[in-house]
């Protein structure tokens, strides 16, 4: 079983709602378990700031998929919560999931990057993953806690 952290990200309809829904979608996976969950946190939108807050969060899953089967399982997840892939990079969406780390694997393709390209920048994706495992070094042996020290909240706060 390799173990695996995936960021959730939502920001229309009821984020919440879409996130545990989420969380409960990738439990019921086959092969899969959710192992523990990070709180919810608010964050301001990475790109137009025209649209409401995010909720984020991570999750610890323990699975036998393989790094892109875990991808398309995802997606079909996001697919079957509502959501719906448009050309805006950075805009609103009811659900994205985001394969942050797989074991201490490193790969990049076309489909799938591992670990996620910019999470070391991302406080919405490095605090929740503190809250999980503040004890974790990066496959490229960078320190979660070292990392966090030199990344501001940015008006990070616990979702209410």
């Amino acid at each position: 079983m390799s173990v695996v952290f995936i960021a959730l990200g939502a920001n229309l309809g009821d984020p919440l709602k879409q996130a545990q829904d989420a969380i409960e979608a990738v439990n019921q996976l086959q092969l899969s378990e959710v192992i523990k969950t990070s709180p919810f946190y608010r964050s301001k939108p990475l790109g137009p700031q025209d649209q409401p807050d995010y909720l984020n969060a991570v999750i610890k899953i323990m699975t036998e998929l393989s790094p892109i089967e875990l991808l398309h399982a995802l997606q079909e997840i996001e697919k079957n919560l509502g959501r719906v892939r448009k050309a805006n990079r950075w805009g609103p969406r009811t659900l994205d999931l985001d394969i942050l780390l797989y074991d201490n694997l490193q790969m990049s393709s076309e489909q799938l990057t591992i670990p996620h390209y910019d999470m070391k920048s991302r406080e919405f994706v490095l605090y929740p993953l503190y809250d999980l495992e503040p004890q974790l070094v990066l496959p490229d042996q960078s320190v979660l806690s070292d990392l966090i020290t030199h990344l501001p909240l940015n008006n990070l706060i616990r979702w209410s």
